[in-house]
């Protein structure tokens, strides 16, 4: 190994030992899920040729993830992140064993294959929160978007050599044997997982309940402008994008007369154009924003995507894939960087569990389109379709810019006001309501106002089910804003969840404050009546 002066930029996060052995895992882990898709796909050509059924693999795989994307979030951020993230290998291991035990004993049918893949995406649905919220604990914030770019990396290796195996096997000793191999590799990173010494924060208050976990992670979503914009970036890209991987089976095998070994090529060369990029996306980023490099990676997407099936053999396809992986490296690892980034630590397993439910959601929908759209006229077209809605909608988001994340600072720092209750206050105790008395200068009402705006989104970010300001009807610049929580625990939560960006609103807030004496802070809790 090299030592750690003459490690090349982009892999500096390998230098952190704990990083390196979970990057091995998820490179392991990604290569069992690329065989999957390749084996899955390949033995439904087999089973059927019905365009359709053989795109819906790939909805099969990424539906789960809409259905139970913001439980797993929710989960990955209130159990123990080690322990969560074993289990998830654990089913995989057991879905594959599975595939395997049907699939040796020719019992698999296109409905079942499809069962089986839906259950295999539910575990890929649990495992990829969890991860994401575990590098940015061990990686500082100024190695972070390499280390993010390393994951990237990783899954297009995985994508070189996962269809690489899958297609060795699957030609000399058949399709099921891949199921086994991948069996044997969810137990191998198990037993890896099983070995890290996780050391992570333990507040001292109970754990968030289930339901009132994704509560407040959709909550965090919805005023967070920063991944609204990314949500919606990444939604419409993996829509389109989908086609081309959807239908690539029906490429080789159709398209150029091929076998497993033509598939197995074009899916590598994606994943080599996406490596190629990888090692030098730091320079990239260097010379265009976030926003220009997600922007020009659509562009090139479509051209080359449209160019792959207009090619008269693979050999042309063959570097035009490899412009595809280049260019849906730059769009998809960008977007997954700056959504990383937006996200505080306490949040951060809910908010990717999201960015992963458009990420998969975009892609179900769009297997399911461009597969009927081949059912119904050729491949060609509803690749050239994707295409053109790629660049349509590019147009149409033009002012969803992804920098959004630059503008907070999300490091955690303590609160200037604490609670200083005249009473043992049980932790489920509630609704719990703040109150804060401004008195304002006249002529500076309507900033004031403007500043509120955004200290309401922070107030519901933290987990307050509601937020009101009110203005006196008697007394000219007296304002009252109050917040209710859920619970007394709630409440004590949003001191761990407090920001910088927080503290500097809070400094403003008080700067418009004009008596000598800070805003009056009330807290009340909920009288239980006696009936």
């Amino acid at each position: 190994m090299l030592p750690p002066s003459k490690f090349p930029v982009w892999l500096e996060p390998l230098k952190f030992p704990v990083f390196r052995a979970l990057w091995f895992t998820w490179l392991v882990a990604n290569i069992c899920m690329y065989t999957h898709d390749v084996a899955a796909a390949w033995t439904m050509t087999s089973l059927t040729s019905s365009a359709t059924l053989i795109a819906l693999v790939q909805t099969a795989s990424n539906l789960p993830v809409l259905l139970f994307g913001v439980p797993s979030g929710a989960l990955a951020d209130i159990l123990n992140r080690k322990h969560y993230f074993v289990f998830t290998q654990l089913w995989l291991a057991l879905n594959a064993t599975t595939l395997f035990l049907f699939a040796y004993f020719q019992l698999l049918d296109p409905i079942f294959l499809l069962v089986l893949t839906f259950i295999n995406g539910i575990g890929l649905a649990m495992r990829w929160p969890v991860y994401a919220a575990i590098v940015p604990e061990l990686i500082p914030r100024d190695s972070l978007t390499s280390a993010l770019a390393m994951n990237s990396i990783a899954m297009n290796i995985s994508r070189i050599v996962g269809p690489l195996i899958a297609g060795l096997i699957i030609a000399s000793i058949g399709t099921e044997f891949v199921f086994a191999l991948n069996m044997v590799l969810s137990l191998f990173t198990t037993w890896i997982v099983l070995r890290w010494k996780n050391q992570s924060y333990v507040s001292a208050l109970p754990g968030e309940r289930f339901f009132g976990a994704m509560r407040v992670g959709m909550q965090y979503i919805r005023q967070s402008k920063p991944m609204r914009s990314i949500l919606i970036r990444s939604f419409l890209f993996f829509m389109q994008s989908s086609s081309l991987l959807a239908l690539l089976p029906i490429i080789a095998k159709t398209h150029f007369g091929g076998d497993a070994n033509i598939f197995t090529l074009l899916l590598a060369c994606l994943g080599f154009g996406a490596i190629i990029v990888g090692v030098q996306l730091q320079q990239l980023r260097q010379r265009w924003s976030a926003s220009q490099l997600v922007n020009v990676g659509i562009i090139l997407l479509s051209i080359s995507s449209v160019g792959v099936v207009l090619v008269p053999n693979v050999w042309y396809a063959v570097p035009l894939m490899v412009v595809c992986g280049m260019a849906w490296f730059c769009v998809g690892n960008t977007l997954s960087t700056v959504s990383q980034l937006s996200l505080p630590n306490w949040i951060r397993a809910r908010g990717m569990s999201f960015y992963q439910m458009s990420l998969m959601g975009g892609s179900a929908l769009g297997a399911f389109v461009w597969g009927r759209i081949t059912s119904s006229s050729n491949v060609t077209v509803s690749i050239s379709i994707s295409a053109v809605f790629g660049v349509l909608s590019l147009i149409a988001i033009r002012k969803h810019h992804v920098e959004g994340h630059l503008e907070e600072d999300l490091t955690p720092v303590c609160p200037i006001e604490r609670p200083q209750p005249s009473r043992e206050i049980d932790l489920d105790e509630g609704p719990v309501m703040i109150s804060i008395e401004y008195h304002i200068k006249k002529g500076h009402t309507e900033e004031f106002k403007k500043l509120m705006t955004r200290t309401r989104r922070s107030r519901l970010k933290q987990g307050a089910l509601s937020w009101s300001l009110f203005e006196d009807a008697e007394h000219a610049g007296k304002f009252l804003e109050y917040f209710i929580f859920e619970t007394w625990a709630d409440y004590l939560r949003r001191f761990d969840r407090f920001t910088a960006d927080d503290l500097v609103m809070q400094e403003e807030r008080q700067r418009f404050h004009i008596d000598e004496s800070p805003p009056k802070i009330t807290r009340r809790i909920a009288s239980v009546m006696k009936t």
